[in-house]
């Protein structure tokens, strides 16, 4: 019964993905003069055109949630970009054979893959100040996703990567 619930603590562990976030910003930047925000209208973030909306949504709620407000004459501007990456895979067996005799010895070694290679995204959102032409501040999110997730488990994905991303913004100085 141990090694049952073990087993099932350990998967788990091992199925929730993490999701890392990196922030950058400007120091001398004073944050409390940004109240409202707006996106670039030309803004290609590397996503489907429902992916696109889903995140869209949830950086509204979590902006909305912040005190943020849309505005048609924002104090800044937000740009997202993505990307999908395979991680390199680094789970392998090998397997080898040798031999030796007096004076000669050989062998051969294989590696076999095991499972699959992970697929991540990386988000980009850049927050940009029109006035200044400057990126005052910025977050890089990884995390790994599954191409085939259906509707709600995308939008859950996305609240997730959101939540975390904004809980720096602003910076505490």
């Amino acid at each position: 019964m141990r090694f049952f619930t073990f087993l099932v603590l350990a998967i788990f562990v091992v199925s929730c993905a993490p999701i890392r976030v990196h922030y950058d910003f400007d120091k001398g930047t004073n944050f409390s003069t940004y109240k409202t925000y707006n996106y670039y209208s030309d803004m290609e973030t590397g996503l489907s055109e429902l992916d696109t909306k889903r995140l869209l949504e949830a950086l509204d709620a979590n902006m909305t949630a912040k005190g943020f407000n849309l505005s048609d004459t924002p104090d800044f501007f937000v740009d997202i970009k993505s990307s999908d990456y395979q991680e390199a895979q680094r789970n392998t067996v090998g397997v080898g054979l040798g031999g030796s005799g007096r004076n000669m010895g050989g062998g051969i070694s294989i590696g076999l893959p095991l499972g699959q290679a992970n697929l991540n995204r990386q988000i980009t959102i850049d927050f940009v100040d029109e006035n200044k032409k400057q990126l005052f501040w910025q977050a890089v999110s990884e995390s790994s996703f599954s191409p085939n997730a259906n509707p709600e488990k995308r939008e859950q994905l996305f609240n997730s990567i959101l939540e975390k991303v904004l809980t720096e913004y602003p910076p505490k100085k």
